[in-house]
């Protein structure tokens, strides 16, 4: 490879291709030019930038009303511009989805926002952008780590150089079989010593119950499980009652099961809060900056009681 050659080339501009390659197409500098949007002078200055650059003409002009022609040079110049400019349009194309919206998001979840508030978010950032990539993953940890997310929506703070949005309250409920305890709140007092089925002692659990211990209530654990709906089915089953988060307690539907009760707790555990993280000083997608919108705006519309309410 010649590296004079090299260094010239290396002054090609997108610009003079166009411009080469309307020219080419319209036979003449003044109807190129007119396609363009430019002045006539405009164009000429950019096809004689562009022969500077590859050391030669790359069009003959015969003048008068003939068209002009490419020369054997300018043939192989177009030949690659024409490589470059297709790879430039779709750079710009892509560039205009991603600005609209499109591109892709990783988002990592836990088991009451996948079911409660992720739909929604989903939902609507489909709706909004149709051709953007979701990714999702469920994890179940003490310090769930952000790694490449884009997104982790998690129950509590977490360590590492991270930002936060503080996303709703979500209050402590007390869920038992139908006629378990009387209708309306119910004494904490009232589960000490009573059989409980309870969450392993993951994310805010361990606080949760850790609170109702400072209050001198020791239920009895006679099941734990991480699945919701195991939860549920065990209190359906008569093995006991359960704590549970309002979130865990809206999604199931449990409010018009009519084998189950739902009673506040007096006083109530405090409630655990959920918040949606990122790594900090990390500049959104404006996908990314969508679905923080988003997100914020479906806890504002679920609204749970208040802690004791």
């Amino acid at each position: 490879m010649n590296v004079a050659t090299l260094e010239r080339v290396i002054d090609v501009e997108l610009r003079h291709l166009a411009a080469m390659a309307a020219i080419a197409e319209e036979g003449s500098f003044g109807r190129a030019a007119a396609r363009l949007g430019y002045t006539q002078s405009t164009v000429s200055q950019r096809i004689a930038a562009l022969e500077r650059a590859v050391g030669g003409p790359v069009f003959d002009r015969p003048g008068g009303p003939k068209p002009v022609r490419l020369t054997p040079l300018g043939s192989v110049v177009l030949g690659q511009g024409r490589e470059l400019l297709a790879k430039a349009e779709a750079l710009a194309d892509a560039v205009d989805r991603f600005k609209a919206g499109d591109g892709r998001i990783d988002i990592g979840t836990f088991q009451s926002v996948s079911n409660v508030i992720l739909p929604s978010v989903v939902r609507r950032l489909r709706d909004e952008h149709p051709g953007c990539d979701i990714r999702l993953s469920e994890e179940e940890s003490e310090q769930p780590r952000i790694g490449d997310l884009d997104l982790l929506f998690y129950d509590g703070r977490i360590d590492g150089d991270v930002e936060h949005l503080k996303l709703l309250d979500d209050p402590y409920l007390l869920v038992a079989g139908a006629g378990t305890f009387p209708d309306g709140p119910v004494p904490l007092e009232r589960l000490d010593g009573a059989p409980m089925v309870a969450w392993p002692l993951t994310c805010d659990q361990s606080s949760m119950e850790q609170a109702v211990a400072r209050s001198g209530v020791r239920p009895q654990i006679v099941f734990r499980t991480a699945v919701n709906d195991a939860v549920l089915s065990m209190v359906r089953a008569g093995m006991g009652s359960a704590v549970l988060p309002w979130l865990a307690i809206h999604g199931p539907g449990v409010p018009a099961d009519d084998r189950l009760s739902v009673h506040e707790l007096r006083p109530s555990p405090p409630p655990r809060e959920i918040h949606l993280h990122w790594r900090a000083g990390r500049t959104h997608s404006p996908l990314a900056a969508r679905a923080i919108e988003i997100a914020v705006e479906v806890a504002a519309e679920l609204a749970p009681p208040p802690a004791g309410a």
